[in-house]
């Protein structure tokens, strides 16, 4: 799925996420990290901490230590920092980057990280500003009528599945003094490093393909200039705010990560064949999905997304919510449930979620592909679709 830098010597992704935390037992030799439930450890009797650095549960449990590395060497940057949700990583960044300059964001990204940012900026005053950055001329527009602090992008985007060129939106928050934020959630790192094309900072909703099976709430952040103001920050937001994972979630998601390669590898095939699927279904009027020709980030999506283009997708049908929602409906192999990234298969009418605050329209449907049989998963689409005909 992944190919290693020749020049960039280490174990290639995949080989790496299948042994994450194998060697991180090093009493018993253990192949599987321990859980270390306590929450404040002993000291020495010259009040040193008995291991280096660790005092308390909120910063230093030895497993945080051991994910965050995992991460980081995932996502090919200096450094990693988990939270106890991907909007608690989304927080951090804008309290710990966003001044007086304010941000410029991107439109159409997840409602989540949209409603946190109005209400914040509005709350403390901050300039926001919300622009089409799949469109690199209105993002250099909107960047240099209002220069920022923090540039926030998403890609692809969820539930658009817009395509932002990674480099090109690196090159204009830096030349307005600004740091460049990728939520790279709908990509994964084995299929785009934002942080390779130019981001400052990449986060992650790990509760979604990272994790991959709908049971852990969690995020992450990673950027390579730590010996910086913003990054001691945002690792002092984890401290100090107490956005942390528990230790069990932390150990469910390293557990996860072991199986990334092999789950993302299937949901891509998948949604591939899907996509083409519901291409040429006569109910269904668009197919926003990377990975056909016709999508128009499709050429950008081929040079920064190696390996496949995703797991999601949305489409839009005919007969606007009443015909969104008699697919939903009809889905029987199909959970209809929220969230996405998981090995089963799940169905979303953002419309209803989103109604009234977002652009969302009612007619769209967003479809996660897991690792299902992708004929079941055809044929449950199939059918959903003769709900409403042609």
């Amino acid at each position: 799925m992944t190919k290693r830098d020749p020049e960039k010597p280490g174990r290639r992704p995949e080989t790496m996420l299948a042994q994450a935390g194998s060697r991180a037992d090093t009493q018993t030799g253990g192949l599987v990290a321990q859980i270390q439930p306590a929450t404040t450890f002993a000291r020495r009797p010259d009040y040193a901490p008995t291991a280096d650095g660790v005092i308390y549960g909120r910063d230093d449990a030895p497993i945080y230590r051991e994910l965050d590395t995992v991460l980081a060497e995932l996502e090919s940057t200096a450094a990693a920092c988990t939270f106890a949700s991907g909007m608690a990583a989304i927080a951090a960044v804008v309290r710990a980057t966003a001044g007086r300059r304010g941000i410029v964001a991107q439109k159409g990204i997840y409602y989540g990280t949209t409603v946190f940012l109005r209400r914040h900026c509005a709350r403390h005053g901050i300039p926001l500003t919300e622009v089409e950055a799949a469109d690199s001329g209105a993002l250099e527009a909107a960047v240099r009528e209002a220069p920022p602090d923090l540039v926030l992008i998403e890609t692809p985007s969820n539930p658009w599945l817009a395509v932002v060129d990674i480099a090109a939106a690196a090159a204009i928050a830096h030349e307005a003094g600004a740091l460049l934020m990728v939520d790279s959630t709908a990509a994964t790192p084995l299929v785009t490093r934002p942080a390779e094309r130019g981001a400052d900072i990449v986060v992650h909703s790990a509760t979604k393909m990272l994790n991959g099976h709908s049971d852990v709430l969690a995020g992450v952040v990673a950027a390579n200039a730590v010996a910086t103001d913003w990054w001691a920050a945002i690792r002092a937001e984890r401290r100090e705010a107490g956005a942390v994972l528990g230790v069990f979630e932390a150990w469910l998601l390293l557990r996860g990560l072991r199986t990334l390669s092999l789950r993302l590898e299937r949901a891509m095939a998948n949604a591939a064949r899907i996509a083409v699927f519901l291409d040429n279904h006569p109910a269904v009027r668009t197919v926003l999905y990377p990975g056909l020709p016709q999508h128009p980030g499709h050429d950008i999506a081929k040079r920064q997304m190696a390996g496949g283009f995703g797991y999601l997708m949305s489409f839009l049908v005919p007969n606007g919510a009443d015909g969104a929602l008699a697919i939903a409906r009809g889905a029987e192999t199909i959970a209809r449930a929220t969230s996405l990234g998981g090995v089963e298969s799940v169905i979303e009418h953002r419309y209803t979620y989103e109604r009234g605050i977002t652009e969302v329209p009612p007619d769209l449907l967003r479809l996660s592909v897991g690792i299902e049989h992708v004929d079941d998963l055809i044929a449950d689409l199939d059918r959903a679709l003769s709900a409403i005909g042609d």
